[in-house]
């Protein structure tokens, strides 16, 4: 039995889903949800503003500040709530009614931009409405999640840890590639004990990681539209990018076997599916994804089919209407091998 005293004490359920009986794939999927702000990103909420609080950078009288499309903002009301300090979250239109809501229930403040950069998203609006904010207010601290050590940190104590506890015979791990903290947490870990994992980042398409092209996005939580400075060269050992269409395919198929996953979670899975498709035909390897976050935010959008089908066009609302379209395909940079 686990008595806690606060609601950012719950960091991790130890619950993993065996998704072969569930949707035919054989990968275990660590569930990350099962706390109260209902991701990963717990951790990383944590692991800041304790690193804060013990520099000295946060104090009694501080506002936190900080960009979010959505999961974060979350992550951080809850500890900001559970610790009495003020939160203002700077987010954009893509994230849904219902996180907004929640972070608002939380006792955050939430400013919504809607300036788009040139590859028409919304992070450099953000980043730069987060700035005028700490320039405005002395008692205001960003603690940027983009680049803040404490966020990857927080996998590398911890998550990865558990991972390699449970599944010691483990051959490859799916990490979402987003603003890269739980990736480079993860793949720093591994490397440095257990460099046998293949650990495989799995990204959107339309995000400007890993030196793609930046292209639209919808769905928040995975990808960005700028380059993440935690998402480096040579971090994973392979890569799965995966269109949005599949993103919604894989959480409909998931939820039709009880199962109702977060966008982020439906883009590891389909993309851990895809590249176990073709490097695992036998189902020999030992196979661990990350799943960030449940689905119940995300019923506005991709669980609504008025929303994906004005998204991404008739036919997109379902499993068994969604229009042809392959997997997530692998992609590397041009002349990038994969590392042994």
């Amino acid at each position: 039995m686990a008595i806690i005293s606060a609601a950012d004490e719950l960091l991790d359920t130890d619950v993993y889903l065996n998704l072969d009986p569930v949707v035919g794939i054989n990968v275990m999927l660590k569930c990350e949800g099962f706390n109260f702000a209902g991701s990963v990103k717990l951790r990383t909420a944590v692991s800041m503003v304790t690193e804060g609080i013990r520099s000295g950078v946060i104090k009694d009288t501080t506002t936190l500040v900080e960009s979010s499309s959505g999961n974060l903002g979350v992550a951080l009301s809850v500890v900001a709530a559970a610790r009495s300090l003020r939160f203002v979250c700077v987010t954009d239109p893509k994230c849904s009614p219902t996180t907004m809501k929640l972070m608002k229930a939380l006792g955050s403040e939430v400013e919504v931009v809607d300036g788009l950069d040139a590859s028409g998203g919304y992070l450099a609006a953000r980043k730069r409405r987060v700035r005028e904010l700490c320039e405005q207010h002395a008692d205001y601290v960003c603690l940027d999640q983009y680049q803040n050590p404490a966020s990857w940190m927080a996998h590398y104590e911890l998550t990865a840890p558990l991972i390699a506890k449970q599944f010691p015979d483990l051959d490859v791990l799916f990490v979402g590639a987003g603003t890269g903290g739980t990736l480079a947490g993860c793949a720093r870990f591994f490397r440095e004990n257990f460099r046998r994992v293949r650990i495989v980042a799995v990204d959107s398409v339309g995000s400007a990681n890993f030196g793609m092209p930046a292209g639209p996005r919808h769905i928040p939580g995975l990808g960005a539209s700028e380059t993440m400075p935690f998402v480096t060269d040579g971090l994973a050992h392979d890569l799965v990018r995966v269109t949005e269409t599949d993103t919604v395919r894989m959480c409909r198929r998931l939820a039709r076997r009880g199962v109702l996953a977060g966008g982020s979670t439906g883009t590891v899975v389909s993309g851990a599916e895809s590249w176990l498709a073709r490097q695992d035909a036998a189902d020999t390897l030992t196979a661990v994804a990350l799943a960030p976050d449940l689905g119940d935010r995300y019923l506005d959008t991709l669980y609504d089919d008025d929303w994906v089908e004005g998204t991404y066009g008739p036919g997109a609302s379902g499993p068994d209407k969604c229009p042809p379209a392959g997997p997530g395909t692998p992609a590397r940079r041009p002349g990038e091998e994969r590392q042994q």
